[in-house]
């Protein structure tokens, strides 16, 4: 066993980025699919370990101390940059597209438990091969993790989270097209020349962008130092009561709490960019510290019941996306961008969701409402709504804590 301590294992999680982002530019299929750099780089790292482990035994070991921290310091980014007075914008379609996202996670959670029963797993195994990754993406899937291998005693669980989570990242991304374009197909492409009257949101114009400055990078740490201190206060008080959440929840709710409490004020505005900035460089760095130090050899016994469910996930992501999504939200070419983004961050994250619409924008027309209602529902209510739903989950019988 060769370990590294805290510089080195910050210093390998860097290079990790770094390969992951060559490898994303240099192979079309990464890239068309939009896999992440810390998840290419980082499955890569994990795959030559698990090389390494069967030619040779030997392992390398890594300091995780700085791991908790980042993926804290994200959650508070997801949280600071909510905007609850965007609701207005968005009026009546994103509290309808909110209920058919919770009616997904219900569904999802509902097939992952059941399928691990049948298949003799633990019910654990089904809500991370549920929700909690597929909707909730890497973030979410470890952050959880966490919480199963502490309370329930699921020893693989962060290296079932990551597979899971990846192979949804993928299959996100494989599902939108075909799903969207079959769905146009059914709808009115509105006008092109009276839709670009419309001002454009920053996710269908990723171009543009603001200068970020010194002062405002430490006024942006300041408040991502705030909550976690304050979300770590009040998830300390919560543990043990039937109100128990974890801590990255307590940590995002602090950030909605300080940003619309700023914005409600006029004492301060959040720039939104330098927080999307540090969350970004956050979760790279979390989600490589991850996926580098996966024990792959440790998942060999729960490949083929995980692929079982995974596969039957996706099927039911793009059915849902067409009778479900598609035809609550109005049967129009917003509601099929819509089927395309609900695909993407149904089964992987929002940055596949936004990759899936502009796929299908590009090609057809813009979707403004779509580009307004997906980014708030992915980025923001999910989480929220996620961790209310797993927590409801784990209170059913069958779940069973190992540590009082």
């Amino acid at each position: 066993m060769f370990h590294l301590d805290t510089y080195g294992t910050l210093v390998a999680a860097t290079l990790v980025l770094l390969l992951g982002g060559k490898c994303v530019r240099s192979i079309p299929l990464l890239r068309k699919y939009t896999i992440p750099a810390p998840v290419a780089g980082g499955l890569l790292v994990a795959l030559l370990l698990l090389v390494i482990k069967k030619t040779v035994n030997w392992e390398i070991g890594f300091d995780m101390s700085l791991k908790d921290p980042l993926m804290l310091a994200f959650f508070a980014t997801v949280g600071l940059n909510a905007n609850l007075a965007r609701l207005r914008a968005g009026g009546k379609a994103l509290v309808v597209f909110l209920f058919v996202v919770l009616g997904l996670l219900l569904v999802q959670n509902g097939i992952g438990v059941g399928m691990a029963k049948m298949l003799g797993l633990d019910p654990l195994m089904g809500l991370i091969a549920g929700s909690i990754t597929l909707s909730g993406g890497h973030g979410t899937g470890a952050a959880w993790s966490k919480v199963f291998v502490e309370q329930y005693g699921f020893a693989n669980a962060t290296e079932v989270a990551m597979a899971c989570a990846t192979f949804g990242l993928v299959l996100g991304g494989l599902i939108g097209g075909p799903v969207a374009r079959h769905l146009v197909k059914r709808s009115s492409i509105p006008d092109a020349a009276a839709e670009d009257s419309v001002q454009p949101s920053g996710f269908e114009k990723p171009e543009s962008g603001r200068l970020i400055t010194s002062l405002v990078l430490v006024e942006t740490i300041a408040m991502i130092a705030v909550c976690l201190s304050f979300g770590n206060i009040i998830a300390d008080a919560l543990r043990g009561t039937v109100f128990e959440l974890p801590t990255f929840v307590c940590v995002l709710f602090m950030g909605v709490i300080v940003s619309n409490t700023l914005s409600a004020t006029g004492l301060y505005t959040i720039f939104e960019r330098a927080v999307s900035v540090l969350g970004n460089v956050s979760l790279s760095l979390f989600l490589a510290m991850a996926l580098m130090s996966l024990r792959l050899w440790e998942l060999a016994s729960l490949a083929l019941p995980m692929l079982l469910i995974l596969s039957v996930q996706a099927l039911v992501m793009a059915l849902y996306a067409i009778f479900v999504t598609y035809r609550v939200m109005g049967r129009s070419y917003d509601a099929a961008v819509l089927a395309a983004g609900h695909c993407g961050f149904g089964m992987g994250a929002t940055p596949t969701a936004i990759a899936n619409m502009q796929a299908i924008t590009d090609r057809f027309g813009p979707s403004h409402l779509a580009f307004l209602v997906v980014p708030m529902v992915g980025a923001f209510f999910i989480d929220i709504a996620n961790a209310i739903i797993i927590k409801l989950y784990l209170m059913l019988p069958g779940f069973t804590t190992v540590v009082g």
